[in-house]
């Protein structure tokens, strides 16, 4: 017998049963994006290698570390893509959709990063996203904010979640608060963790973003990137602030705040739980106004953000608040060949005529007792049954599986019985 060929390691399967649950969020997620003006688009999953380490930065590890890169037969280096924005922009640009536009939009799919896999934690893994384009103003991405607030609404995880918020600030005040950091850094530089150390001169704000405990308390002496705010980044994140209390939207600052990608400016936050252990985050994301240019497109506005999905099913199940959906509302029985050909007959015409009734056919035959046992399975509302009997009267059968009642009902009236009673 050959070897049996298994799922490369941190890309997983959805089987039915799970992915009921997961249609359930995605119709969630694109139902609130719809209410709040989103349009749908969808982009490759491969896409050229440079397009992530000029948007994403050459230094982070996600381009240094995690990226699958390959070179195609033509010699072209191409990568998976492991997060989404940067094909969202590249689209955007190569469609004509935001040189003096404003967009909104939203996408979801798969995403890959080469990194260890753990719960919550996967080299292929999905993300919903939402992109808006050609809105400066701190209204817009107090928009995103409620449109994340709403999800959580939406789906009962309003008390088990919270916002952490932050401003990065301009790429000038960065810099010149990069500078005094890298200064702070050089002074405990053998204190630091390895990570800590390679990230001091290449992307020393990755540095706040440690996991290391000890660097953790070293960086409370830190200087502070708000200390470096100049006016027009004050007011707008006072303004986001006032915003999000309007609304009710509670947060925490965190000025340690940092997102993992380089192209972050202003606004950044996340939504994290204590119901998924280390893996916390559910859903982050912020404005980057310089990515667009950097892309070779004309300076453009852009915030946005993107839901881990299985860190959101993850979350949804280990609090009982998501349950797989019954695949069948009604499942359609007959015993013997002539019934066995009225009851196809029976199913694919009631599929026309109630198209948002599930109808499942009976297909193989058997004792009527394995045929319940297959509706109960499936977790059908009703049984038809046909048998020689009611073909010759053009009657059905109808069984209640919950209560076990039945009754008999007019071939030509039973479109409306189902319409009744489902």
């Amino acid at each position: 017998m050959s070897a049996k060929i298994t799922a490369i390691r941190g890309m997983n399967d959805l089987v039915p049963g799970p992915s009921s649950v997961w249609a359930q969020v995605e119709q969630t997620l694109i139902a609130t994006a719809a209410s709040f003006g989103f349009s749908e688009i969808r982009t490759p999953v491969i896409e050229k290698t440079g397009l992530f380490s000029r948007a994403i930065g050459e230094v982070t590890d996600v381009v240094e570390k995690e990226m699958y890169t390959f070179k195609d037969r033509d010699g072209d280096l191409l990568s998976l893509r492991p997060e989404g924005t940067a094909g969202c922009v590249r689209a955007c640009l190569e469609d004509g959709l935001i040189h003096n536009q404003e967009q909104r939009l939203w996408y979801r799919g798969p995403m890959f990063r080469h990194e260890r896999p753990q719960k919550g934690r996967y080299r292929q893994f999905h993300q919903f996203g939402i992109e808006v384009f050609g809105l400066t103003g701190p209204d817009i991405d107090a928009e995103i904010i409620s449109f994340s607030a709403m999800l959580w609404k939406k789906l009962g995880l309003t008390d088990h979640v919270r916002l952490e918020l932050n401003s990065l600030g301009s790429s000038e005040e960065r810099a010149r608060y990069r500078d005094s950091l890298v200064a702070f850094l050089e002074k405990y530089r053998s204190e630091l963790d390895e990570d800590s150390q390679r990230r001091m001169y290449t992307n020393p704000l990755r540095v706040l973003d440690t996991k290391d405990a000890h660097v953790g308390e070293i960086l409370k002496e830190a200087p502070r990137l708000s200390d470096f705010f100049g006016s027009e980044t004050r007011a707008h994140f006072d303004t986001l602030k006032e915003l999000l209390t309007g609304m009710s939207i509670g947060y925490t600052l965190n000025d340690r705040l940092v997102r993992g990608l380089d192209y972050y400016n202003l606004t950044v936050f996340e939504w994290v739980t204590e119901a998924l252990g280390s893996q916390g985050t559910v859903c982050g994301g912020g404005r980057y106004d310089g990515l667009v240019e950097q892309l070779g497109g004309q300076p453009t506005p852009a915030v946005g953000c993107a839901v881990g999905l299985e860190r959101l099913v993850l979350l949804l199940e280990a609090l009982d608040l998501v349950k797989p959906a019954p695949s069948v509302d009604v499942m359609v029985c007959s015993m013997g060949d002539q019934p066995a050909r009225e009851a196809q007959y029976l199913a694919n015409r009631l599929r026309m005529e109630l198209p948002e009734t599930r109808f499942m056919l009976h297909c193989g035959g058997g004792k009527m007792k394995k045929q319940m046992a297959h509706a109960d399975k499936v977790n059908a509302r009703l049984a038809l049954i046909l048998g020689d009997d009611e073909v010759a009267g053009h009657q059905v059968t109808v069984k209640n599986l919950s209560s076990g009642e039945q009754t008999t009902v007019p071939e030509s009236e039973i479109a409306a019985f189902i319409k009744q009673h489902i």
